[in-house]
């Protein structure tokens, strides 16, 4: 079991969805962690200068897509 997990889906627009992303790449790129807060608990992820990015992008027959971006270290 992992010691720490969020797996978080919410409908949103794309809008949305980008500016989330944004956020997230922003923080990436100005700081060595990022925060996620559930439950009023605030989590500090620590991120390393090397990482391994994996971008997966699956077409369905019947209009169900995906694209899943992970980044791992």
């Amino acid at each position: 079991m992992d010691l720490f997990e969020i797996d978080d889906t919410r409908r949103m627009s794309r809008e949305e969805a980008a500016a989330r992303l944004r956020a997230l790449a922003d923080a990436l790129a100005k700081n060595n962690s990022v925060q996620f807060e559930r439950a009023g608990r605030r989590i500090t992820v620590r991120v390393p200068d090397q990482v391994d990015l994996k971008v997966e992008v699956e077409l369905g027959e019947d209009g169900d897509n995906e694209l899943e971006i992970e980044l791992t270290w």
